[in-house]
């Protein structure tokens, strides 16, 4: 018997799904990053923990612009449907990748204060950094293809 194929994957809906579900995460986080301010938590706000700071804040900035790169991936998706047709699932894959590596990595680093060196875990940045930078610039090249 021979086996069924798997469905196609809607990418469409993924990248809204993943989106809107990163918009949420990351404005509760820094609903919660407000609460840490406004109640003045030393383990947030004291100098020694400015490392920290910058690091979550700029995980919260992160993670909220990347949802809605997402949103606006699938948006395209469906107003251009053969944008980046032949190398979807790579796109899709190294979008949803850089999306969870930037900001992991800077919500890991402020994890632990040593000093101003970053965590190891800052490492895995620079790698997401360059998978967006990749799955933009084969988004874009998409876009000058279109009719």
């Amino acid at each position: 018997m021979a086996a069924t194929p798997p469905p196609p994957v809607d990418y469409t809906r993924r990248h809204l799904r993943f989106g809107w579900w990163s918009l949420g995460v990351f404005l509760s986080l820094g609903l919660l990053l407000e609460v840490l301010h406004g109640f003045k938590v030393g383990f947030y706000l004291d100098v020694d923990n400015e490392h920290r700071r910058l690091m979550w804040t700029l995980a919260h900035a992160h993670g909220g612009l990347l949802g809605l790169v997402h949103v606006l991936f699938g948006l395209t998706l469906m107003a251009a449907p053969p944008i980046a047709a032949d190398r979807r699932a790579q796109v899709s894959g190294g979008l949803i990748t850089a999306s969870v590596l930037l900001p992991a990595g800077f919500f890991a680093a402020g994890l632990r204060v040593t000093g101003l060196a970053p965590a190891l875990a800052f490492l895995v940045v620079p790698v997401g950094g360059a998978l967006l930078m990749t799955v933009v610039f084969l988004v874009a090249r998409a876009a000058d293809r279109l009719p």
